[in-house]
């Protein structure tokens, strides 16, 4: 598996990011500072999803792979416009995290560009073929290399990354996980936009309760800019 630079859960890189790639100047991404109700009343409305970044933990493998087995055997449907794709990659989980969060939101416009391009491309592909469009996506690797050299600390390709990015977000009444590492999206129960924050808040704490003397979990949100 090719290897990319790992992004830092800086929300000041990950904006200049989404902008580089052509979402409009009007959406950014922000620190989600608590889970706790009140505290999530304070993030910039509306709110598109949720990027969480966790420890890859013994705890949470065993329970991937247990996650995994269920699922397999009965997979389900999903709807039609849920862009769902494969992190094929090493340490792009950041960028597909992205790409979810984005994919996911027909309000987020686009200009041309990097994004716009692997979308339409990648439209009518499965999963696994989209992320060997990633993989082989010239302009998204020079992107990513360059805003992960912004970071406030040295990368290295090669050092094993123990954290993964995930997004969570709203399609259709529903709240879904889109995770690269894993075969299917995972469906989170209903939710709705004036519930949604509340609700991804809640599995972010399931992931938070898998480990709980781990403290290296970061929520962002992908939200409007403030004024």
């Amino acid at each position: 598996m090719p290897a990319w630079l790992p992004l830092e859960s800086n929300p000041d890189v990950l904006t200049k990011y989404i902008h580089k790639l052509g979402v409009s100047q009007e959406w950014s991404i922000t620190d989600v500072v608590s889970l706790e109700p009140e505290m999530l009343e304070w993030i910039p409305q509306p709110v598109k999803a949720i990027i969480l970044l966790f420890p890859i933990s013994e705890n949470y493998e065993k329970h991937r792979a247990q996650e995994h087995e269920q699922i397999a055997a009965d997979p389900g449907t999903f709807p039609d416009d849920l862009f769902y794709m494969r992190q094929l990659t090493s340490n792009a989980c950041g960028t597909v995290a992205i790409i979810h969060s984005v994919a996911n939101n027909k309000s987020i416009s686009l200009s041309d560009g990097i994004l716009k391009n692997f979308l339409e491309n990648a439209k009518d592909l499965t999963p696994e073929e989209r992320g060997k469009a990633l993989e082989n996506d010239v302009s998204f690797t020079e992107g990513h290399y360059e805003l992960a050299n912004e970071g406030q600390t040295v990368a290295n390709p090669e050092e094993k990354v123990n954290h993964h990015f995930i997004s969570l977000i709203h399609n259709g009444g529903f709240l879904y996980e889109l995770d690269g590492r894993k075969q299917f999206p995972i469906k989170h129960g209903s939710t709705s936009d004036s519930t949604f924050v509340q609700d991804a808040a809640k599995v972010c704490k399931v992931f938070m309760a898998r480990d709980p003397e781990e403290m290296r979990f970061t929520v962002m949100a992908l939200t409007a800019s403030p004024n």
